[in-house]
């Protein structure tokens, strides 16, 4: 709560990178867990007074006014149940405890008669649980998924373009069977699109507990016997547009949570693939970049333009993957019942989002930089003439020559063959006319199979079966 420069931040994420994570701020900050936590408290509110035992009337214009406490949540606000935590506001002493200020916050702007029934029998778990899966979900499906389309979307675009530029593909490093540019990158947007699709489903399995100090209803069950308890928390839990956890101890057992820490962990994975990827095609001169006018490109060689971007991408996936690797082993965890480590731990969930999201922004400027260079790979094609080895020595085992790969590979492995020592080759060989006419044909540049069609067919195929459209109001 300062109004320090983004100059002093101790984090690059509220500093140097804030205008990226900007977009999580109503998802990953203190203020917006209080606002979920008001949100929590008075939907509980409501629930309560729906019940017939529970002597608590809540008419329509009451329940309009609650609900507007977190719907028109302000600075304001935040800033009372900060000063309630930590030094004491509106008569009471600083309760040293985050969610009993919120408690004591809605005291201050409900009626006395309500009071009682605020935080009726929860445990602060119960609110802190349903709050921060509040927050993630949207958070992900809001702000990430559609950053990562917009990468998936640049990827099939580079395919759909590029389907048909032929370029030396590398095993091991080393030439190749020959690919197309645009199959390479129609890979990558079927992977992510795989990846997201396991993101949609993690999401919509986000899972709350509401049961009490040690997860056994017991302050609800001694204060009213006769309610269904367990039916209420399930109906609670479910109208906030979450799964319901039936069996925990105080704290959620955060197995939803790491799944979905998996599945960003995925997604992550083959954005670092891409990222080195392009920074090799960049090395290699396959791909060219735009220079920024007025851009430093190296403080020394006024020459260079860097693949930053990629770079960039790169480290923060990496970033990011290594706290949600963290995250997602410490928060399933907890020393019996409960401990308060995993508080302070959780408070860092937004700072994995963010290195996420600067990531995916670093990596789609990076895809809308560069272009291919045709006559760079065209190049390198006609340099490397024994990648034809394969098609070469797969035709002639048709013919049921055995001894195709030897004769191949004595001709080529560990040396440079030409283009006119194959089709000496081919002369000499005791095949069918057009079987040489054939081989004749063979050049690296046409070498590449089926890559067009892989492009046309199979990627428009997996985008469409893996598509995670738009999210939707989690209470419908």
């Amino acid at each position: 709560m300062t109004d320090r420069s983004a100059l002093d931040a101790v984090s690059p994420l509220d500093g140097r990178y804030a205008r990226y994570t900007e977009p999580l701020v109503p998802y990953a900050s203190e203020a917006a867990l209080m606002r979920a936590r008001i949100e929590v408290e008075v939907e509980y509110l409501c629930a309560l007074a729906d019940l017939e035992a529970v002597p608590l009337t809540l008419d329509d214009g009451t329940r309009d006014v609650l609900r507007n406490r977190y719907r028109e949540f302000s600075g304001t606000d935040a800033e009372a149940i900060k000063r309630l935590e930590t030094e004491g506001w509106a008569g009471y002493d600083a309760t040293n405890h985050d969610v009993k200020a919120v408690e004591y916050f809605l005291r201050e702007h409900t009626a006395e008669a309500i009071h009682p029934w605020i935080h009726f029998g929860l445990t602060s778990e119960d609110v802190n649980n349903l709050a921060q899966r509040l927050l993630l979900g949207p958070a992900v499906t809001e702000v990430l998924v559609p950053r990562l389309r917009d990468v998936r979307d640049a990827l099939a675009d580079l395919a759909r373009e590029h389907r048909d530029l032929p370029m030396l593909a590398r095993t091991h490093g080393q030439p190749a069977t020959p690919t197309t540019f645009g199959k390479e990158m129609a890979v990558y947007a079927a992977r992510l699109a795989r990846a997201l699709g396991r993101i949609k489903t993690a999401e919509r399995e986000l899972s709350g507990k509401l049961a009490g100090a040690s997860g056994t209803y017991a302050a609800h069950h001694a204060a009213y016997p006769d309610v269904d308890w367990r039916a209420f928390s399930e109906s609670f839990v479910g109208s906030l547009g979450l799964e319901h956890t039936p069996l925990a101890t105080q704290v959620n057992p955060c197995d939803d949570m790491a799944a979905l820490f998996d599945a960003l962990r995925a997604v992550n994975a083959v954005i670092l693939d891409l990222n080195l990827d392009c920074w090799l095609y960049v090395s290699r001169r396959y791909l060219g970049q735009e220079a920024v006018a007025g851009e430093t490109g190296s403080s020394t060689m006024p020459h260079k333009v860097n693949p930053i971007d990629f770079e960039n991408g790169e480290g923060n996936c990496s970033k990011a993957n290594s706290d949600l690797r963290f995250l997602g082993d410490y928060v399933t965890n907890s020393r019996l019942q409960r401990d308060l480590s995993d508080s302070t731990v959780k408070r860092n969930i937004g700072s994995a989002l963010a290195h996420c999201l600067i990531g995916y922004e670093k990596t789609a400027r990076g895809l809308g930089t560069v272009v291919p260079r045709a006559d760079v790979m065209a190049e390198d094609l006609a340099a490397n003439p024994e990648v034809i080895g394969e098609a070469v020595q797969t035709v002639l085992r048709r013919e049921g020559r055995t001894d195709a790969y030897e004769q191949v590979k004595a001709l080529s492995r560990g040396q440079r063959a030409s283009l006119a020592d194959f089709r000496e080759l081919f002369d000499e060989l005791d095949v069918e006319e057009s079987v040489r006419e054939e081989l004749h044909a063979l050049t690296p540049a046409d070498y590449t199979g089926l890559g067009e069609e892989l492009v046309d067919d199979d990627l428009a195929a997996e985008l469409a079966a893996f598509e995670a459209p738009p999210a939707e109001d989690r209470r419908d």
